[in-house]
């Protein structure tokens, strides 16, 4: 067995003995260097991981059961560097959530290590219904991280983000067993991905042209795909914003992963062309969100919102063919980690603020200069502006677009990301020029730290592309096909 392999079982392991901890010693500094080793541990055992992949294409762990190709470890890289970012982000953000309650800040460590194993556990397993049991998880433990202000409105947020959600979940659970239906019709007792895509042309097309519709839209909820998306903006605006970029920056991602790995089984079916059905939702996602990015007045929404588009358009790519295929992969890495950044600035911006609402902040600039920084590369970054990551991504997907001769989806993309593209540096520019409205303040060492962190990979990205990253998305894009 090689260590990679090994190395799979570590990656979840790792936050849950840190959610012991958090449990049995009634320490919270203790639950914050955990919670942050582990993270570490986690990200460094899934760079491992995703290298090793790149060398022998994938990793099993547990024949049937537990395993990787490029697009799971893809995911374990992403997951990880967040949940890093995040663990550094919550160590000086969270006391001034809960000032004064140490029990209280080590129930949100313990919940966020829960919440990050299970997102970990979604990309190892090998078999779909499992994998639908672990999405389902990773909603069941981020409830309690949406609603942990405790407030109305973060309780209400928590309670729709639940309903939702697991509605979603349970309509896609009847597409996957319908899917499962067609293995055995076909005699086939292994229940895995690549069993599924083997066992698709010779299921009933009309069996599994249902069970697209039913996955599409019930882990379409989960991912915010309109018009399933309400819960996405009323969550993300109340959590946390080390949860906010968890539940935007990966979460959502790593539902989408499961129509992903799904998604040969349906093209492979005669007839059925889900890429038209990618095409339509995904546009309809995206030009939603780049009119509703026009009149939001909180500055958390906006990036909520913003990812409502971004889910529109990784959904898109799918039907632009083999280049389409490659931008889904590549926008799906940038999108994680530029949108985990963009939350990072607004929850810095709160802590100098104290306030959401757009119109009442002014001349960050000057106030506080730090939060001004990071939400000002944050927004240039999620709108696609050079030279970050987002640009190079984007511009691979109109690439698709022109060389699939998709010219009517290319036009309308063109406009509704020059939308959202205004909308969200109308909303910001006010914000961090002018004259302040708040008097100086100093954030917390970690927030600036992890803020700092998130920055370096969103600006390399966007002028150069290392070797090893080009070829896992390159792995990535093939399993798509």
């Amino acid at each position: 067995m090689r260590l990679s392999a090994m190395l799979l079982g570590v990656i979840p392991a790792a936050p849950l003995v840190s959610a012991a901890l958090c449990l049995v010693v009634k320490n919270v500094r203790v639950a914050k260097l955990s919670t942050l080793a582990t993270a570490l541990l986690a990200f460094a055992a899934s760079l491992a991981v995703a290298s090793d992949v790149t060398r022998h294409v994938g990793g099993v762990l547990l024949p049937g059961w537990i395993g990787v190709n490029a697009l799971a470890a893809l995911i374990l890289v992403l997951q990880g560097f967040v949940g890093l970012t995040a663990a550094a982000y919550s160590w000086g953000y969270i006391p001034h959530l809960a000032p004064g309650d140490p029990a209280r800040q080590r129930r949100y460590f313990l919940n966020l290590n829960l919440f990050q194993a299970s997102l970990f556990v979604v990309p190892l397993l090998l078999q779909p219904v499992l994998t639908w049991v672990a999405i389902e998880l990773t909603t069941v433990l981020s409830i309690f991280l949406v609603s942990f202000a405790n407030t109305r409105e973060a309780l209400e947020a928590a309670w729709k983000y639940a309903v939702i959600t697991i509605m979603g979940a349970t309509v896609a659970a009847f597409g996957i067993f319908l899917l499962l239906w067609g293995l055995t019709r076909n005699h086939v007792t292994v229940q895995t991905w690549s069993a599924l895509i083997r066992t698709a042309p010779h299921m009933p097309a009309g069996v599994v042209a249902l069970a697209f519709v039913l996955i599409l839209i019930g882990f379409g909820a989960k991912v915010g795909l309109v018009p399933m998306h309400t819960w996405l903006p009323d969550a993300h605006s109340q959590a946390p914003t080390p949860v906010c970029a968890l539940l935007s920056g990966v979460e959502v991602s790593t539902v989408l992963y499961v129509i992903l790995r799904l998604w040969p089984v349906f093209t492979a079916v005669p007839g059925l062309s889900p890429q038209s059905w990618a095409l339509v939702v995904g546009l309809v996602s995206v030009g939603t969100a780049a009119f509703l990015l026009l009149q939001v007045h909180d500055y958390k929404r906006l990036f909520a919102f913003s990812t409502v588009e971004h889910m529109g358009m990784l959904l898109l790519c799918l039907g632009l063919g083999p280049l389409g295929a490659l931008a889904c992969v590549y926008q799906l890495t940038t999108h994680g980690l530029t949108k985990s950044l963009a939350f990072y600035g607004s929850g810095s911006v709160l802590l100098a603020t104290g306030t959401r609402t757009i119109g009442d902040v002014r001349g960050l600039l000057r106030s506080a200069p730090v939060a001004a920084a990071a939400l000002f590369v944050g927004a240039l970054a999620i709108a696609g502006a050079p030279p970050f990551a987002v640009f190079l991504s984007e511009l691979t997907i109109f690439r698709a677009a022109a060389t699939a001769q998709d010219y009517l989806v290319l036009a309308l993309l063109l406009v509704f990301l020059a939308i959202a593209f205004l909308g969200i540096l109308r909303r910001t520019g006010g914000m961090i020029f002018g004259h302040p409205t708040h008097g100086p303040v100093r954030l917390p060492r970690s927030v600036a730290a992890a803020m700092l962190v998130g920055i370096v990979p969103v600006v390399v990205l966007g002028i150069y592309l290392p070797l090893p990253l080009y070829h896992l998305l390159g792995m990535a894009a093939a399993t798509l096909r």
